[in-house]
């Protein structure tokens, strides 16, 4: 008989898996079953925002690979609106919820693929179903946000609640709506991703782009008038809103995990090896939000939620599932975004991490532009380093401007991946041509800075 593989997440980790062991393995070897809660499988939630705003016009462009096709051309038995509701490891079996049809399923397997993604953080006040305050993690909650935009009467003030990614985007779409919005933040400047002073020149552009901004504010609860949400009400009072958008980060979904006893990491993911197993229960792999990576520059155990490494990790575990050979060998934390026309990109480490981490080290920020100084459309560019004394290592980056900003970044996430010093990286052969960068490009322009810092300091 063939093996049985569950998948328990029909997203990004768990049909990249079930994608790569069945190149592998045949159907006479490998039956595939996964198990989905949703209505989609293979969808991008990082583009959610941007369906809201208008600028994406169709939820099934964000839509990587349907149902059906995995059922057509990988021979894959994907079953949507079904949730696991436990994990039996003694029996070797999983117990999944009909959603739709009602009833209970139980699935014996003989390899186990747990790629459950992560869940909202949702303080209690969120927790009371209120009409009009939505998450937007999946295309679900996507479409039940823009059914109540174009619902009568139509809403005209937005909070957003929480200024990571996820609240920023969410507030230019909103705004981009025609929508008055205010985003409510708790730390002292939204986008907490970046040191404080990168933050503030992300701050400034949301500000000018009309999206008004509170910081240093507790939401303590929601306020309601004939069923529809009415305010948010903070330690400061109440602000009104007819519409409320939760951006407040997420956090590993392993509710499963620790029932059935699967080990649990420091960050809160599901610890794994470099193959992806699980160490300790044979036969069982995880992938995506729901584990933890090991950062490459501070060499500790993190929780960095990306499709980026959920598609590499499912990957992964995939061929070695299929009875190849390949490792995830962890992340330097790469990410950007757009805030408006402003491009905001970091890498590495944060001044407060590699304190935390017990490095020595000098910041630098050095201020360009885009391109040539006198071609048109030039505009500034400030790069942030931190690099280790006195060893002059690259630590991290962030990188706030306009066009040609953010993909800067890759840059230096490969000069991290490779321990390459600041000195190493003034002597980089970046492209160069006067609509795309000054002669001296603003990451060399950077390290330079660095080094000469590293000087000062008594390198």
């Amino acid at each position: 008989m063939a093996e049985r593989m569950i998948v328990i997440g029909g997203d990004a980790a768990g049909m990249s898996a079930a994608s790569q062991a069945r190149r592998r393995r045949g159907r006479a070897e490998l039956e595939i079953v996964a198990f989905e809660r949703g209505h989609f499988t293979s969808y991008s939630a990082c583009g959610i925002p941007y369906w809201i705003s208008g600028l994406v016009p169709e939820r099934d462009q964000l839509v990587a690979r349907t149902p059906a096709a995995f059922r057509d051309e990988y021979d894959i038995d994907i079953r949507t609106r079904h949730e696991v509701t436990a994990i039996d490891l003694a029996r070797r079996e999983v117990v999944a919820r009909d959603l739709d049809g009602g009833g209970e399923v139980r699935a014996g397997f003989d390899t186990l693929v747990y790629a459950t993604g992560a869940t909202p953080v949702q303080p209690e006040w969120a927790r009371d179903e209120v009409a009009g305050v939505f998450g937007v993690q999946t295309l679900d909650d996507g479409a039940a946000l823009l059914d109540w935009l174009e619902r009568e009467p139509r809403p005209r003030h937005a909070v957003v609640v929480g200024g990571g990614y996820v609240g920023v985007e969410m507030a230019e779409a909103l705004v981009q709506r025609g929508l008055s919005v205010q985003l409510v933040e708790q730390a002292a400047q939204p986008m907490a991703t970046v040191d404080p002073d990168m933050g503030e020149l992300v701050a400034e552009a949301m500000r000018g782009a009309g999206i008004s901004i509170r910081t240093g504010m507790t939401v303590t609860g929601l306020s309601e008038r004939d069923g529809r949400i009415a305010a948010v009400v903070t330690d400061e009072g109440p602000i009104p809103a007819d519409v409320v958008v939760l951006g407040l980060g997420v956090r590993p979904n392993t509710a499963l995990a620790e029932a059935a006893g699967l080990p649990i990491g420091p960050s809160g993911g599901i610890r794994v090896d470099r193959r992806m197993r699980v160490p300790g229960v044979p036969g069982v792999w995880a992938a995506g939000d729901c584990v933890e990576s090991l950062h490459r520059v501070s060499g500790m155990p993190v929780h960095v939620p990306l499709g980026t490494h959920a598609n590499k990790q499912g990957r992964v575990a995939g061929i070695n599932i299929g009875g190849g050979y390949a490792t995830f060998p962890g992340v330097v934390g790469t990410a950007v975004t757009k805030v408006c026309e402003l491009e905001v990109g970091r890498t590495g480490l944060r001044e407060r991490d590699a304190t935390e981490a017990g490095f020595e080290f000098v910041t630098v920020t050095a201020e360009s532009t885009n391109r040539a100084g006198y071609y048109p459309g030039a505009r500034p560019m400030t790069v942030k380093l931190i690099a280790e004394r006195p060893s002059g290592r690259l630590l991290g980056a962030q990188i706030v401007g306009w066009s040609e900003a953010a993909k800067r970044i890759d840059a230096l996430a490969v000069a991290l991946w490779n321990r390459m010093t600041v000195d190493e990286m003034t002597a980089l052969d970046l492209g160069y041509a006067p609509p795309y960068a000054p002669v001296w490009d603003p990451v060399l322009i950077a390290a330079r800075k660095a080094v000469d810092a590293l000087a000062d300091t008594g390198r």
